[in-house]
């Protein structure tokens, strides 16, 4: 119903934001991801999301479009509303939900406040195929080319480690830390060999 506000930012606070367009100020609520994004100037473009219930009509913006996409795949799982998908994106970061879940990553969708075991499986569940095909994302791209992988493997490999089992242990690390470097990765495999 309502694609963007485009206008002067009256207020800001890390939860909402209140736009004045045309001489109306729309009260807009953001997940922390988005007011990181807030541009310095005063005037500001917020794609939006029009929720309307019987008692109330609210209105969720975000600076990224991929951020309100994400938002409304979170509202499509049963047992999360408005207000656990907007925890979701202000705990980690949009991109890091979409990894979480095409890797079925239950560990890092439990860590955030208000999921639990049931709902972060669901969630796996019911977006996990749909993420997949919808970020183009496959096995190879979810370990992508990571040089201080590699590097580390080669290492745990003239340490005299096997390829297979270092490879299982590297990748858990990297996936849970994509920036890793490359002594990291080694001192945390190590520690798990």
């Amino acid at each position: 119903m309502i694609a963007h506000i485009q206008g002067k930012l009256v207020e800001k606070t890390p939860t909402e934001v209140v736009i004045d367009c045309g001489g109306v100020g729309y009260h807009i609520n953001i997940s922390l991801h988005t007011y990181s994004l807030l541009p310095t100037t005063d005037h500001i473009k917020l794609f939006t999301y029009l929720q309307i219930k019987e008692d109330s009509h609210t209105l969720f913006g975000f600076v990224e479009k991929s951020e309100r996409e994400i938002f409304k795949m979170l509202l499509s799982v049963s047992g999360i509303g408005a207000s656990i998908a907007r925890t979701m994106l202000s705990s980690i970061e949009p991109k890091q939900i979409i990894q979480a879940i095409a890797t079925a990553d239950l560990v890092k969708i439990q860590s955030i406040k208000g999921i639990g075991t049931k709902t972060a499986q669901r969630v796996i569940l019911d977006l996990k195929d749909k993420v997949l095909k919808l970020y183009a994302i496959d096995e190879v791209s979810l370990t992508q080319n990571n040089t201080n992988r590699d590097e580390a493997l080669s290492a745990l490999e003239v340490l005299g480690f096997v390829r297979k089992t270092s490879e299982r242990v590297v990748e858990k690390i990297v996936r849970e830390d994509p920036t890793a470097s490359v002594e990291s990765i080694i001192k945390q495999a190590l520690k798990n060999l």
